[in-house]
């Protein structure tokens, strides 16, 4: 398979939010597979959805890999996991959030994933994280 490229939005809005960012950044790299390109800058955002919640930080990493978009989101889960995340609230607060937005030009739609990101033309966090990637 060749090297695809990939855009994850990463965010966190529980505990240091600037620190599990990073953290989540140096795993991505860590990833057998994939080659960290860029990261936005970070933004700090209101949550959308979800119960009351605190402000999230919020940027995209622009990735290549050479593995399935599945394999992908097992090792993302993974590191949400490493990292304290817990799914026990749809829109929770959570210490780190990542998701595929994008995997090169595939389009999947099945129960565990959805590619392109079916919310991502609704965040502007998104928005503005891969117009400053794509650029």
């Amino acid at each position: 398979m060749s090297s695809l490229p990939v855009y994850i939005g990463v965010g966190s809005n529980l505990g240091d939010r600037k620190a599990n960012i990073e953290k989540a950044i140096e795993l991505v790299k860590l990833i057998k597979g994939v080659k960290m390109e860029r990261a936005s800058s970070v933004y700090e955002t209101e949550p959308v959805g979800g119960p009351p919640q605190g402000k999230f930080l919020n940027g995209v990493l622009k990735i290549k890999t050479t593995i399935n978009p599945f394999k992908l989101l097992g090792e993302l889960r993974e590191i949400e996991k490493h990292l304290g995340r817990k799914r026990r609230i749809k829109n929770g607060p959570r210490a780190i959030d990542l998701d595929i937005l994008l995997f090169g030009k595939k389009k999947i739609d099945t129960k565990s994933l959805k590619v392109p990101h079916p919310r991502m033309h609704k965040r502007e966090f998104v928005l503005r994280g891969l117009r400053e990637l794509m650029l």
